[in-house]
């Protein structure tokens, strides 16, 4: 689609291996400046930067070790602009690799450190609602990602439409955090319909 400017992509020839430690200081570490540079050029071109959304993963080696790489990059360059997370936390019952602890352990350090918001989306949850309410034997990643995105866009609408709790990213860090290091939060959503019965539930107030 046109979601993304063509010339915005940056992309290397190996990835990291579900390594946090090649994401964070060698393969992602040649690339950071790469990204750093398109991050800048869209900064410049905004009117009145707020801050900066990274959607990433916490359990492979590139969403985070190069992911919190960059937040802390980001970070250095614009101290003073939020920085929201959408991080998909790993779950032994539904894991990939055998690291993946490991991998969000490290992460996790990271964004307590450098991150004003961070949003957790539970990737055993996202299995969990994909077979008991949508009932689909088998989620591909569109599933996973269509209700990642539903949440996304319900946590971001605040944000992006005019209303009276008209909000942005710091009034929401005012409001839902106590201390600064204590900024993870658990994302819900409602109400839950398959695809099959959406014909069949009314979702508005009436």
């Amino acid at each position: 689609g046109q979601l993304f400017r063509p010339d915005n992509f940056v992309f290397g020839q190996s990835g990291a291996g579900n390594n946090w430690a090649k994401g964070h200081y060698t393969e992602g570490a040649e690339l950071v400046d790469q990204v750093l540079d398109v991050v800048r050029r869209e900064a410049e071109g905004c009117d009145c930067l707020q801050g900066f959304q990274i959607t990433h993963s916490l359990g492979g080696g590139t969403g985070a070790g190069m992911g919190t790489l960059l937040i802390s990059k980001i970070r250095e360059e614009f101290p003073d602009r939020m920085m929201a997370t959408f991080s998909v936390v790993p779950s032994p019952k539904v894991s990939d690799t055998v690291v993946e602890p490991y991998n969000a352990t490290l992460s996790v350090h990271q964004l307590v450190e450098n991150s004003d918001e961070t949003f957790c989306i539970d990737n055993e949850a996202l299995y969990d609602i994909c077979m008991r309410t949508l009932k689909l034997s088998n989620p591909s990643y569109g599933d996973l990602n269509h209700l990642v995105s539903a949440v996304m866009s319900g946590v971001t609408t605040c944000l992006r439409f005019p209303g009276q709790l008209n909000s942005d990213l710091r009034k929401l860090a005012v409001n839902m955090v106590p201390f600064p290091r204590l900024h993870f939060f658990m994302v819900g959503f409602a109400p839950l319909t398959s695809r099959g019965a959406h014909s069949f539930r009314a979702v508005t107030v009436p």
